[in-house]
């Protein structure tokens, strides 16, 4: 084969339209515009986000950037001072212990333990869905424990799932 032998394949070549050419080609009269209107008229083409006159669906949308993950797991915040002054020495402490201190709303909602502010001067067990570093650190060094709650995952998206009152007294080593 030599190169002025050399043929696109068949069909891959295609002649363009030529319309107004007389209506025995086929796009005659008013060449596929119609008869009146914005879109019969030459000049400058529409452009992709045109919408007919009214306010394109782009200009429409809230000034927001960026996006909101849905499948995102939402904590409870408990910082280990507030811990401090309101929990008892010894005791475990758990989500619904949290709930009933009114450190947190729910016990059915993950619980994160944060270790901001003073060293903290009582010895607790913890049982929490996450821990900080420095708050592991800081339970650790005063004498106490820590025991990550595991958060029941459902599904190829990893929402949470929440326990029922008997799974969570299981877990919590309550009776």
């Amino acid at each position: 084969m030599k190169l002025h032998e050399l043929r696109p394949n068949e069909g891959a070549k295609k002649k363009r339209k030529r319309i107004g050419r007389g209506n025995a080609a086929g796009q005659g009269r008013y060449g596929g515009r119609g008869i009146k209107g914005q879109g019969s008229r030459g000049g400058k083409p529409k452009s992709a986000s045109f919408e007919g006159g009214s306010l394109p669906l782009v200009r429409r949308l809230p000034f927001k950037r960026g996006f909101n993950n849905i499948f995102r797991i939402e904590h409870q915040e408990v910082r280990l001072d507030r811990l401090d002054a309101l929990i008892d020495a010894g005791v475990v402490v758990t989500p619904t212990v949290l709930a009933e201190h009114g450190l947190i709303r729910d016990a059915f909602v993950p619980v994160v333990i944060l270790g901001n502010g003073a060293a903290i001067s009582k010895k607790f067990t913890v049982k929490a869905h996450r821990v900080t570093s420095g708050a592991r650190e800081k339970i650790e060094a005063a004498g106490g424990s820590v025991e990550i709650i595991p958060l029941r995952i459902k599904g190829i998206r990893a929402t949470f799932r929440k326990h029922t009152k008997d799974e969570l007294a299981k877990i919590y080593g309550e009776n």
